[in-house]
């Protein structure tokens, strides 16, 4: 079966979510015999970076304006798909899926996976917030497939659009635990002595509140990390630089990847997700993998992981948080604990599983194509 992709900037080692689901599922299809190009967004992709682990790219032009490039990257992408005739068009997210209607008038088989809805992030204005809801609408109405990430989702998506659609999570590969500590050294930790947090600098993660809350937790020894891109011209990221440098605990890594960011999660004391908007947070499922303490907010898709009701703190509420971080910081967790809470969360998340979903999905999008 042969597959494109859209929706994404690139990857593999680049950061966000949905490009995080695209790099461990799609090199899994391709052994499961599908042929995948990935249309990506040339600002984020070198030339030279044609295939990844069998899967192919496919390079397209991107304009240089935020807000706008992913409308006209899919737009474009759309047209190439329609040139290339590919069996299944899988676009990923509902801002690109705004163009689903021209794939289908256009003849494309599509399938569309839905990640969250995007609008309650609170960097968007009214126009990015209407375009985006424009977005689910029309690719839940006029997509063959409809994929979603969570219960939560498919929930929406059925009482708003009135479709139905099949859950596929996303998933974790079992990492193994480096030996290494180089990167703790880079940056003065010390091991299961630090709080934890994986994500893009955006506003609906809470940087600032779980800042105040590790100040307020007063937690002797510890350090708060903080990894993640950081943009010097961004509003927000200029609030948790400067929230940050108040204190000589809170440490910003910028992006991380690869080894450097398994030894950050391997030796964590407590991994935090402080945030208000989530589709299935692989950041949580990937310290999960790891074994370690994790804490998260309230919200649906948060809770949805199945966490034990200690592991919960309510949105927003700083001095909860502070509170939970006292509790965590217990010390070491017994290798046996570790193993048990790695081989659950590699049961129930797999992207094996994701993977065999997804081909199904696909073949009965297109059926003639099994």
């Amino acid at each position: 079966m042969r597959v494109m992709v859209l929706g994404l900037r690139g990857f593999p080692a680049v950061q966000g979510g949905v490009e995080t689901h695209a790099e461990h599922l799609y090199p899994i299809l391709v052994q499961l015999g599908c042929e995948v190009d990935v249309i990506t967004r040339a600002t984020y992709m070198p030339k030279n970076m044609k295939a990844w682990q069998g899967v192919r790219f496919q390079r397209l032009w991107t304009p240089p304006w935020n807000g706008v490039e992913a409308f006209v990257h899919t737009f474009v992408g759309v047209l190439y798909a329609a040139v290339k005739r590919p069996d299944v068009l899988h676009v990923h997210a509902i801002g690109p899926a705004i163009w689903v209607p021209l794939a289908r008038a256009l003849g494309l088989k599509v399938v569309v996976t839905h990640h969250g809805p995007d609008y309650d992030r609170e960097k968007w204005g009214a126009i990015a917030k209407y375009l985006l809801k424009t977005g689910e609408r029309l690719g839940m109405q006029f997509a063959n497939e409809r994929i979603v990430i969570s219960n939560v989702i498919r929930n929406l998506v059925n009482k708003k659009h009135h479709c139905d659609s099949v859950v596929i999570p996303n998933g974790v590969s079992l990492p193994e635990i480096p030996d290494s500590k180089k990167t703790l050294q880079e940056f003065h930790l010390e091991s299961e002595k630090y709080v934890l947090l994986v994500s893009r600098l955006v506003p609906e993660k809470r940087h600032l509140e779980l800042i105040e809350a590790f100040s307020q937790a007063n937690l002797n020894g510890w350090k708060l990390v903080l990894v993640g891109a950081i943009d010097k011209s961004d509003a927000y990221c200029k609030r948790v630089m400067a929230a940050a440098e108040k204190s000589n605990t809170v440490i910003l890594t910028d992006f991380q990847t690869g080894n450097a960011l398994q030894e950050l999660y391997a030796n964590a004391g407590i991994f935090v997700l402080p945030s208000s908007h989530e589709g299935l947070p692989i950041a949580l499922l990937e310290a999960l993998s790891y074994g370690i303490s994790t804490l998260a907010s309230d919200i649906p898709a948060n809770l949805e992981v199945g966490l034990a009701t200690e592991q919960y703190f309510p949105l927003g509420d700083v001095s909860a948080l502070a509170d939970s971080l006292r509790n965590f910081q217990s010390g070491k967790i017994p290798r046996a604990k570790r193993e048990n809470l790695r081989n659950w969360v590699n049961e129930k998340y797999n992207w094996n599983d994701v993977a065999d979903k997804t081909l199904a999905v696909y073949q009965h999008a297109a059926p003639t194509k099994r």
